[in-house]
C-alpha cells in the first residue's frame, strides 16, 4: 500500500472513531432517558478554588491543616515567622511613647510662654505708669523753672526721666509682642508633637496589621485542596500556602445544543445524578448560560452547521444541601445534569428529587 493510501485509511478510521464516539456519548446520554421534554448533558462536580497567600514575604512558621480537611471561616491555617515584625513593633511603641512625652513637654512650654506674655504685658502697666508720673514731674519743673523756684537742670532731668521711660515702655512693649510670638511657636510645637504621635500610632497599627496578615485564616468555609507551601519555606509577598475550595459554591458544566440553550434562564431548575450515586438526584438551578458557543468552527455557514454549536451552562448545587452535607461534598464526580425543556412536564420518577 502506497504512503497517500496508508494516510487516506488512517483518515478514514479517525473520522470513524469520532462518528462512534459521538454516538456513544449521545447513546449515554439518552439511553433509557425520560422523554423529548429532558435533555442531559455530562459534566463534572466542581467548585470554586481559592489561595491562601501571605501578604507579606517570609517563612512559613506552622501550617495547622493537612489536605482534606473542612476549616470553618475564620479557622486559623497557618502562620508566618513575625520575629521582625514584632521588633519593628516594640520600637514603633517605644517611639509613641517617646512621642507623648514630647507632647506633654510641648504644652509645658506653651504655660511658660503664656506666663511670659501675661507677665510683660502687666509690666508695659507699669512702664505706661511711670511714664505718666515722668511727664507730670516734667510739667512741674516746667512751671516752677517759670516761677524762678527751681533751675533749668532739674527740667533737664526731668525731660531725661520722661524719654526714659518712653523708651522702657516702648521695650517692654516689644517684650509682649516677643512673647505672644513664643505662645504661639509653642503651641506649634505641641501640634507637631501631637502629629508625632499620630504618626507613631499609624506606625503601630500598620505593623499590627502586618502581625494580623501573618495569621492566616479561612476567609470562608471551604476544604484543603493542597498544600502548596510546607513550614520552613521562605516566601515572597503574595506566596501562595495553601488552596482551598469553597464547598458553599459547588457546580456542574455540562453543554447543550445552540436550540437548547435559547430557552434555558438562569434559575431554571436542573437535576444533577452522580455516576457515584445513581440512587440520588439533586437539585439545581441554572446560575449560568454562555453568551458564545464551545467548540464553535471557524467559518459558520449553513443551517445546519449552526445546529452543532454548543453553549457552556453552570448548574449551582443547593446551598443549604451543601451545608448538611460538607463533609461528603466531592469535586470530580462525574455526572449527568438533566434540565427539563417543556414547563409542563412532569420530573419522571427516575429524575425525582432524591436526596440523602
Amino acid at each position: 500500500m502506497s504512503s497517500g493510501a496508508r494516510k487516506l485509511a488512517a483518515l478514514v478510521l479517525l473520522i470513524a472513531a469520532i462518528a462512534l464516539g459521538g454516538a456513544y456519548l449521545w447513546a449515554r446520554l439518552h439511553r433509557g432517558g425520560p422523554g423529548d421534554a429532558f435533555i442531559g448533558g455530562n459534566g463534572r462536580i466542581e467548585a470554586t478554588e481559592f489561595d491562601i497567600a501571605s501578604k507579606l514575604g517570609g517563612r512559613v512558621r506552622d501550617i495547622e491543616v493537612e489536605e482534606g480537611d473542612v476549616v470553618a471561616a475564620g479557622q486559623v491555617l497557618a502562620h508566618m515567622q513575625v520575629q521582625t515584625l514584632e521588633a519593628q513593633r516594640d520600637e514603633a511603641r517605644a517611639r509613641q511613647v517617646q512621642a507623648g512625652v514630647g507632647v506633654g513637654s510641648a504644652e509645658a512650654q506653651v504655660k511658660v510662654r503664656e506666663n511670659e506674655r501675661d507677665a510683660a504685658i502687666a509690666l508695659v502697666a507699669q512702664r505706661e505708669s511711670e511714664v505718666d508720673a515722668a511727664r507730670r514731674r516734667l510739667r512741674r519743673s516746667e512751671t516752677l523753672v517759670r516761677e524762678g523756684a527751681a533751675s533749668a537742670q532739674e527740667v533737664d532731668d526731668d525731660r531725661a526721666r520722661v524719654l526714659g521711660a518712653q523708651a522702657a515702655l516702648a521695650a517692654t512693649r516689644a517684650q509682649v509682642q516677643a512673647a505672644k510670638a513664643g505662645v504661639l511657636a509653642a503651641r506649634a510645637e505641641v501640634d507637631a508633637a501631637r502629629s508625632m504621635v499620630s504618626a507613631a500610632d499609624a506606625t503601630v497599627a500598620r505593623i499590627e496589621a502586618d502581625l494580623d496578615d501573618n495569621v492566616l485564616v479561612a476567609p470562608r468555609d471551604g476544604r484543603v485542596q493542597y498544600r502548596i507551601a510546607q513550614p520552613g519555606e521562605v516566601l515572597g509577598p503574595g506566596g501562595k500556602v495553601l488552596s482551598l475550595v469553597d464547598l458553599s459554591d459547588v457546580y456542574m458544566t455540562f453543554f447543550v445544543p445552540e436550540v437548547v440553550a435559547g430557552r434555558l434562564a438562569q434559575g431554571a431548575e436542573v437535576h444533577i445524578v452522580l455516576d457515584a450515586a445513581p440512587e440520588y438526584v439533586f437539585p439545581a438551578r441554572v446560575s449560568f448560560v454562555a453568551s458564545t458557543a464551545q467548540f464553535t468552527p471557524k467559518t459558520v455557514e449553513t443551517a445546519s452547521e449552526r445546529q452543532k454549536l454548543m453553549f457552556r451552562v453552570k448548574a449551582r448545587i443547593d446551598r443549604d444541601l451543601l451545608r448538611k452535607h460538607l463533609a461528603h461534598v466531592k469535586t470530580g464526580l462525574p455526572g449527568v445534569a438533566w434540565v427539563k425543556l417543556d414547563p409542563a412536564a412532569d420530573w419522571p420518577d427516575g429524575l425525582a428529587l432524591k436526596v440523602p
